[in-house]
């Protein structure tokens, strides 16, 4: 996978992690809340496995170079 194609999809994961948020905040049930807030620490852990894919994918390149 490109660089690119990493950001690409951390860009995507952003998109969703927005919507997850307003979700976050059009809710008033506790546990309704806890769901969403789990939700967001996965799209963040996944933002964050997507941004460090595309920094070695740009160190691999390079290199290379």
């Amino acid at each position: 996978m490109t660089s690119e194609e990493s950001l690409e999809r951390a860009e995507v994961l952003l998109g969703k992690l927005e919507v997850t948020r307003a979700k976050l905040e059009a809710t008033d049930d506790p546990d309704a809340a806890i769901e969403v807030l789990q939700e967001l620490v996965e799209i963040t852990k996944q933002i964050e496995a997507e941004l460090q894919s595309a920094r070695q994918a740009a160190e691999a390149d390079a290199a290379d170079a």
